[in-house]
């Protein structure tokens, strides 16, 4: 059995940690736990002293404020203490303090019927700071420190702008210490973070840690190209009053030409304090600065003399906090959400806690790029924020709690939902060095593009689209029925719907369903192209659909093509080659193209534009270290094929006396050629390139070429408007038969379609004597191509 802890060891313990606390705080401007975590380790040291107070001690903190001041600047007295203030964090504790301010002030005359009046404003979390004036002039700034002592920032405190450095008007004392916060604005904040980025220096965790770093530098140059702004709350010493109320006093000092709030308010009563506390609470996120509270002081400031102060905090005012919108709990576990896209985004499972009056069990981790950059590993203290309806965010780990036990948090390799592969797009380069550099996406995708049940709207709404399978009527809204009746899961299962399936669904009747089916099935016969396009491939867009129909000729040579073949087109890079290949690899996405083409679906063959691919260009897509541009074609004048390559790089006596090539480029070539892997991917790669007829020294027709394309060589330019067709399917259909379409007539123009209303390029096409036809001699071609 435990044996219960004595109060002296409790004591000590909470003493211990809030002075470690209070140093991190005020002095280290690094806090490691949230204000919410000091408040209760404060409150609980507390009722213990209130409880034994023959334990109180002088060096308590609860006898004191704050930490001591910084070695690097000079020390400066406060004549007149700088307190903090009491809390209150519910209704019934400011009634109560309320109802202690009217006990106080019975018997005074400073009573007013039974109700006080206070001055609002709120509570900014900044960095409190005493500015004194002799003259009218800013001869000292300094910080609270400990409350009796503080630390002179004058240097500093001059670079604020919106900080006078003469006083304006008349009417202020010889002497005036000025007492209020330097803070950072929300915009403020993000702009030096931003530069902080750019510049590799080290970001601050919120606008209050940025303000008190940024003011207690030692070098002012630092703290003068910092975005501090300061706004006055109150006076210390004073060499005369010059205000019988705190209201008063607040419009004297903006009179002298220093910043209040502009929130500031004078409120009858209780009751319409808590009023203003809702309001302010309600447009907390609106405002420019962050606020954790608003502060109540009795008005009268006689009143205020009269109600006097306790050991640390005056009796006439109080700080009534907002629900904390940090706070601490442990993170047990991490899933995985998979987007309509396909990303996958860590969110954080943690133990309910209370943040900003909401109960938060869940929070966004964004990416994997923030876990590492928080360090984070299941089973952690972290520290959550959560502000209006923004999505809870984990902001730090509190490391000194880490458990031993605690996990790290893996990306998983299969999608959650389909089982699919993940992925993270990788771009990498390699110097003529052979220095590798590697730049990756910051999200990971699932490539299960056609299977998987999160992305199953998009991928068949895109499949659906004009651009693609134009399949006539099937937008969103029908698409969602059909999911939602579970009548398809895939853009497979489109093909399979049944006349009596879709008059049973709400809003069709007879002839809508004949009419979506009919679409349906004039799709089956698209054009390469458009059917890539169609399966929503991340790195195949419509110009890249179109590079790899003209390219391979067909479908299945489109999915039998390796990567490093796929990346030798055209503007299609390392990184949008490795996407296509793996989609395609991915036995969920071949298993739905398996199904669309037993259902019918017929890609129309594309006519091939011969492509050779050079032998240099194959050796330096592999990549091998120290190999580069110029290697690559040393090594190509060598030899003729892979093979030999492969023969040449594992004889060290042929090696070295190939021309052109240094000791590190021809260690890494025989290096590379050990490992019996790469001679086989090279030899992989060769086979295709003679199967596709895009070897260096192949000659043959290529294997999925069909007949020559009837308009080879041929420029068409369009004109008017068409009944049939738009202007883009007709380009696409002139394309795919090989002409190119021109958007201007000229002498190498071969033929003019002419639609209804055509404009001044059938004119011309008339002066330079160029065939011209109109639609219908456009559909008879198309028609019969080859007749033509």
């Amino acid at each position: 059995m435990t044996e219960p802890r004595l109060p002296e060891g409790r004591i000590a313990e909470l003493r211990t940690e809030l002075e470690r606390l209070n140093y991190a705080y005020h002095v280290l401007d690094t806090p490691s736990v949230p204000d919410a975590e000091y408040d209760r380790l404060f409150n609980e040291l507390k009722a213990l002293e209130a409880a034994h107070p023959e334990l109180i001690t002088a060096e308590s903190p609860t006898q004191r404020v704050g930490a001591a001041p910084l070695a690097g600047f000079a020390p400066v007295q406060h004549s007149v203490p700088m307190l903090s203030l009491g809390n209150v964090f519910s209704e019934e504790a400011f009634y109560e303090f309320d109802r202690r301010v009217r006990e106080g002030l019975q018997g005074t005359g400073l009573l007013e019927e039974n109700d006080v009046c206070y001055s609002a404003e709120p509570k900014f979390d900044g960095l409190a700071v005493s500015l004194l004036y002799e003259n009218g002039l800013l001869v000292r700034g300094a910080t609270r420190g400990d409350g009796s002592s503080g630390e002179d920032i004058s240097a500093n405190v001059r670079t604020v702008r919106n900080i006078p450095l003469k006083l304006q008007g008349s009417g202020f004392p010889e002497r005036l210490e000025v007492r209020g916060e330097v803070y950072m604005s929300r915009g403020g904040f993000a702009a030096l973070n931003a530069r902080q980025i750019e510049t590799g220096g080290k970001t601050f965790a919120n606008p209050r840690n940025a303000a008190a770093g940024s003011l207690r530098q030692l070098d002012a140059r630092i703290t003068a190209q910092r975005p501090l702004e300061f706004c006055a709350y109150g006076i210390g010493e004073h060499s005369h009053a010059f205000a019988s109320t705190h209201t008063e006093l607040l419009n004297a000092l903006q009179g002298f030409g220093l910043p209040v709030s502009r929130e500031r308010a004078k409120m009858q009563g209780a009751a319409q304090c808590l009023g203003y506390y809702q309001s302010l609470l309600a447009k907390r996120d609106q405002l420019a600065y962050e606020i954790d509270g608003v502060v109540f002081k009795v008005d009268d400031l006689k009143a205020q003399q009269a109600l006097g102060f306790r050991a640390r905090e005056p009796r006439f005012a109080t700080a009534h906090k907002f629900p904390a919108s940090e706070e601490m709990t442990q993170l047990i576990d991490v899933d995985f959400q998979v987007g309509r896209s396909g990303a996958l985004t860590p969110v954080a499972r943690l133990a309910p806690v209370q943040v900003g009056g909401v109960t938060v069990s869940n929070a966004s981790l964004h990416n994997m790029d923030e876990v590492a950059r928080l360090g984070l590993m299941i089973g952690d203290t972290v520290v959550v924020h959560r502000a209006g309806d923004v999505i809870p965010q984990i902001m730090s780990v509190v490391i000194e709690r880490r458990p031993a036990d605690a996990r790290k948090i893996e990306m998983p390799t299969q999608c959650p939902v389909c089982g699919s592969a993940v992925e993270r797009r990788q771009l990498i380069r390699r110097s003529k060095s052979g220095r590798e550099t590697v730049n990756e996406s910051v999200a990971w995708h699932c490539i299960g593009r056609l299977s998987c049940a999160t992305q199953r709207k998009q991928a068949i709404l895109h499949f659906a689209s004009r651009s693609a399978m134009d399949i006539d009527g099937l937008g969103e809204k029908i698409v969602e029925l059909l999911l939602e009746h579970q009548l398809i899961a895939s853009p497979a299962d489109l093909y399979a719907l049944k006349h009596e399936q879709l008059c049973d669904l709400p809003g069709f009747a007879q002839q809508s369903a004949r009419n979506l089916l009919a679409a349906i099935e004039a799709s089956k016969q698209p054009p390469l192209a458009r059917f890539i396009y169609a399966l929503g491939i991340a790195e195949a867009g419509k110009t890249n659909s179109k590079r790899l129909s003209e390219a391979f000729g067909t479908l299945e040579a489109v999915q039998a093509a390796r990567a490093e073949i796929i990346q030798q087109l055209p503007d299609i890079g390392a990184e949008s080659a490795a996407q296509i290949s793996h989609f395609f690899a991915d036995s969920h996405n071949r298993e739905v193209i398996d199904k669309l083409l037993a259902h019918g679906i017929k890609p129309q063959p594309q006519p091939i534009t011969p492509q050779r691919i050079a032998f240099a260009d194959m050796i330096a897509s592999l990549q091998i270290p120290a190999i580069a541009s110029t290697g690559a074609r040393k090594l190509a004048e060598q030899v003729e094929s892979f093979e030999a390559l492969i023969h040449l790089a594992q004889d060290r006596l042929q090696l070295v006396q190939v021309q052109g090539l240094n000791e590190k480029a021809r260690a890494a070539l025989y290096d590379y050629f050990q490992d019996s892997e790469h001679c086989e991917r090279v030899r992989a790669i060769e086979q295709q390139l003679r199967d596709f007829s895009m070897h260096w020294d192949s000659e043959e027709q290529p294997m999925s070429s069909k007949k020559e394309a009837p308009l080879a060589g041929q420029t068409w330019v369009l004109t008017g408007t068409l009944e049939t067709m738009s202007r883009s399917e007709c380009k696409e259909k002139l394309e795919s038969l090989g002409a190119k379409v021109s958007s201007s007539v000229s002498k190498q123009t071969d033929c003019v379609v002419a639609g209804s209303a055509a404009g001044s390029k059938l004119g011309k096409a008339r002066e330079l004597g160029i065939k011209v036809i109109d639609e219908a001699a456009l559909l008879a071609l198309l028609e019969n191509p080859h007749a033509a």
